[in-house]
């Protein structure tokens, strides 16, 4: 079974920094992606960033290049996404997922986390 599992979420004036984690299990082989995604209050889940696991290569969002840098711990099979100079627009649920692909974003992604809450705020 599959199981992704967020942490790391919380509050966080503007300008700050946050560092999310996500735990993967039963994820067999490498070929998989882990992707990052965005919820902002009342809007559509929207990607951040996604990592393929057998090269760590990552591409991210417009909104965050320069600002979120995504990390993999394969012992603790665990990615990180450290976020940085964080702004309100980044308030919202933060959720992980898993697929063979992101190429379809949201909608291909196979498993998913519950997601962790970060909020921006002055």
């Amino acid at each position: 079974e599959v199981q992704l599992v967020e942490s790391g979420g919380g509050m966080v004036q503007p300008g700050g920094s946050l560092r999310l984690s996500c735990v993967t299990s039963g994820l067999t082989s490498l070929e998989y992606y882990i992707g990052w995604f965005h919820q902002a209050p009342g809007k559509d889940r929207e990607g951040v960033s996604c990592t393929r696991r057998s090269t760590h290569h990552t591409v991210y969002a417009d909104s965050v290049t320069g600002r979120f840098t995504v990390s993999s711990d394969s012992a603790k099979n665990t990615v990180y996404l450290q976020m940085k100079s964080l702004k309100v627009e980044d308030t919202g649920v933060y959720y992980c997922a898993a697929s063979r692909s992101c190429a379809l974003g949201v909608y291909g992604m196979d498993y998913w986390g519950k997601g962790t809450a970060v909020t921006v705020s002055s």
